[in-house]
């Protein structure tokens, strides 16, 4: 009676547990799309695929925006992810998760920050990728 216990609570955890890397993997943020940001685009098109900017101010009379956003993968990326995922956890009845989960939760797109500045009829001049780790280096501790 103990060891069907036993296995049935373990069966349990292991439903609980597969697809949680294939639901990760296929919840990844999606791929901005960067051509939003070439000369002469609205910045109405920047705001809608990069939301708001995280700062917003005025140099000079031209507008400089930063705009903060994860930038994720493809939709064939994250499909080719979660099967991956999928067939691992077949094979290895569940115990790809102990592996796969940790891996989603890393791999969860890059954090990317742009300046951009318009013209005065809110039209993209320029753009630039900001390198924060260039910026800030790491303080070493003491």
């Amino acid at each position: 009676m103990r060891k069907l216990f036993i296995t049935c609570l373990m069966g349990m955890a292991m439903l609980s547990m597969s697809g949680c890397a294939v639901f990760m993997a296929g919840n990844q943020p999606s791929k901005k799309n960067l051509n939003v940001l070439n000369p002469g685009s609205s910045r109405n098109y920047v705001i809608a695929e990069f939301g708001a900017p995280v700062l917003s101010e005025y140099r000079d009379g031209t507008r400089v925006e930063i705009y903060t956003f994860q930038q994720g993968y493809s939709k064939w990326v994250k499909v080719g992810r979660a099967f991956g995922h999928g067939v691992a956890d077949v094979a290895s009845i569940g115990l790809w998760e102990v592996f796969g989960t940790p891996t989603e939760a890393y791999f969860n797109g890059k954090e990317t920050s742009y300046e951009v500045s318009y013209g005065p009829d809110d039209l993209v001049k320029s753009y630039k990728l900001i390198d924060f780790e260039q910026t800030f280096p790491k303080m070493k501790q003491q």
